[in-house]
């Protein structure tokens, strides 16, 4: 059972990410709600990637079969560094948003432009 844990956190985290970017009016909960995704699919291949008893790919010395796999670790740094970048964006038009309009909330921002 523990041995799922992992998956039936990605799954959780999941739907939660789902139901709040599907559900949620405002911009800023929408974001949270893409960041708790991707969470999700960063996590999913951490644990893809995890072996029992494995070691970091960056000791030379240790034998081959015991290291950890390093393409997913570099899968998530790389994804990190996207959301962060997604999440500027995103938070840039928000505001750009709330200055325009008075509001983040996207059915008001559609009512208000037609």
């Amino acid at each position: 059972m523990l041995w799922n844990l992992p998956f039936i956190t990605v799954v959780v985290l999941t739907l939660i990410g789902l139901v709040t970017v599907l559900l949620k009016k405002n911009i800023i909960k929408i974001l949270l709600g893409i960041n708790i995704l991707q969470s999700a699919a960063n996590l999913f291949l951490i644990a893809l990637g995890y072996r029992e008893g494995g070691v970091a790919p960056i000791f030379t010395l240790a034998p081959s079969e015991l290291m950890v796999l390093p393409t997913p670790q570099a899968l998530v740094l790389t994804s990190i560094v996207i959301g962060v970048a997604t999440s500027a964006l995103v938070l840039s038009f928000a505001m750009v948003l709330q200055k325009k309009y008075g509001t983040v909330d996207i059915d008001k921002i559609r009512r208000l432009h037609g």
